[in-house]
C-alpha cells in the first residue's frame, strides 16, 4: 500500500468543490473534500440519506444547520456529526487558502466515530 497525504496534491483551479473517495467499503464512504471559496447556493439546503461525520483538516468554513440560529465556525480540528436528513448548508469556505475536509458517510444509527457532536 502506498501512503498518501490528505493535505498533499491539492487540486488547483477547480471550478467547484473536489470530492475524492479514499475508502469505499459497503455502507462506508470516506472522502476528502477540497473547497476553495465554494458555498451552498443561497436558499438551498443539503439533506442526505446517510449520516456524515466531517472534520476540517485545514482552512476555515462556516457550517449552518436549519434548526440552529447561527452558523458554526469550523477551523482545523473541528468536527461534527450530521445525522441523516438533517438540513444543513456550507455558508462559507475560505477563498484565500483551500479548506480540506475529511468526511465519513455511513448508514443512520451506526455508532459515531467519536462521542462528541
Amino acid at each position: 500500500m502506498i501512503p498518501g497525504n490528505l493535505l498533499g496534491d491539492l487540486p488547483a483551479g477547480a471550478a467547484g468543490e473536489v470530492f475524492e473517495p479514499i475508502l469505499v467499503d459497503g455502507d462506508l464512504l470516506l472522502e476528502r473534500i477540497v473547497s476553495t471559496g465554494q458555498a451552498t447556493p443561497p436558499g438551498e439546503w443539503l439533506e442526505q440519506e446517510r449520516d456524515e461525520w466531517v472534520v476540517v483538516l485545514s482552512g476555515r468554513a462556516r457550517l449552518r444547520f436549519e434548526d440552529e440560529p447561527a452558523a458554526r465556525a469550523m477551523e482545523p480540528g473541528d468536527h461534527v456529526r450530521i445525522p441523516a436528513r438533517r438540513r444543513h448548508r456550507v455558508e462559507w469556505t475560505d477563498g484565500a487558502a483551500p479548506t480540506v475536509w475529511l468526511a465519513l458517510h455511513f448508514r443512520p444509527g451506526r455508532p459515531s466515530p467519536t462521542a462528541a457532536a
